[in-house]
């Protein structure tokens, strides 16, 4: 009796001991399993309206000269510029076009130029403030991820505030009127940055070379009746850093 539990024991570590060897056998024949790949990391898109703020600088230049020869020297200066954007772009792939409408305010509220002699007339000086700036451009861009490096081009309007020729010797002063404006082309680019899901930052240049303007003083005006005082090769020129929030909720 005794063996024969022997044999039924040997015969079942020999079953057992089969099994495990053959198990193993099929576990050294299977390939690993595949190594963990993460998912690739989405991609930003620039399809959407927008809409933000900005500030910075801005630059105004011009040559002022009159009918009778006399040239005033427009001394510029660097003013705060601040306002919004609003636009919207289309991405094919890598490239984005798009459009965009600005408005900025100017703090450009003492442009003076230099006093010139007139014989017999006296000490005269022209002023002209930029008080605000609209433009509307359409965009071009090249698009890396997050990144968009940009080119813009359209037209622009300039909002003049009381264009005035002063007689410093006598004090009168004639004006255009309260407000005027100025029509010109617009070219400029920067680089947007998406730095969230629906947020980007900006920094621009963008340079509105404007029309030829005048100032036709009525004759028998104590000032210099007759005269036209004429602006030339004007501009304005801005660099602004901004923020857009993107309609598009889609990374």
């Amino acid at each position: 009796m005794m063996r024969r539990y022997s044999l039924i024991l040997l015969a079942t570590a020999a079953v057992t001991l089969t099994a495990i060897q053959l198990a193993s056998a099929a576990d050294m024949g299977r390939p690993p399993p595949p190594a963990y790949v993460p998912p690739p990391a989405p991609v930003f898109s620039w399809t959407g309206f927008y809409i933000g703020g900005n500030l910075g600088v801005a630059w105004t230049q011009g040559n002022v000269s009159d009918s009778f020869g006399n040239s005033f020297s427009n001394s510029q200066k660097a003013v705060f510029a601040g306002g919004g954007q609003v636009g919207a772009n289309y991405q094919f792939n890598w490239l984005v076009v798009g459009v965009e409408a600005d408005f900025d305010w100017l703090a450009n509220n003492s442009n003076s130029s230099n006093a010139v002699f007139v014989p017999g007339v006296g000490n005269l000086q022209f002023s002209a403030n930029d008080r605000w700036m609209t433009t509307l451009a359409g965009r071009v861009g090249y698009a890396a991820n997050n990144w968009l490096f940009y080119a813009k081009g359209g037209g622009g309007w300039v909002g003049v505030n009381n264009p005035t020729l002063t007689n410093l010797t006598t004090g009168g002063s004639i004006s255009v009127s309260n407000s005027n404006s100025n029509s010109g082309w617009l070219a400029g680019g920067g680089i947007e940055w998406a730095f969230a899901p629906n947020w980007t930052a900006k920094i621009e240049y963008d340079f509105l070379g404007l029309n030829n303007s005048s100032l036709t003083v009525p004759v028998g005006t104590p000032i210099i009746g007759g005269d036209v005082i004429t602006v030339t090769n004007r501009d304005v020129q801005t660099l602004t850093v901004g923020v857009n929030y993107l309609f598009n909720w889609h990374y």
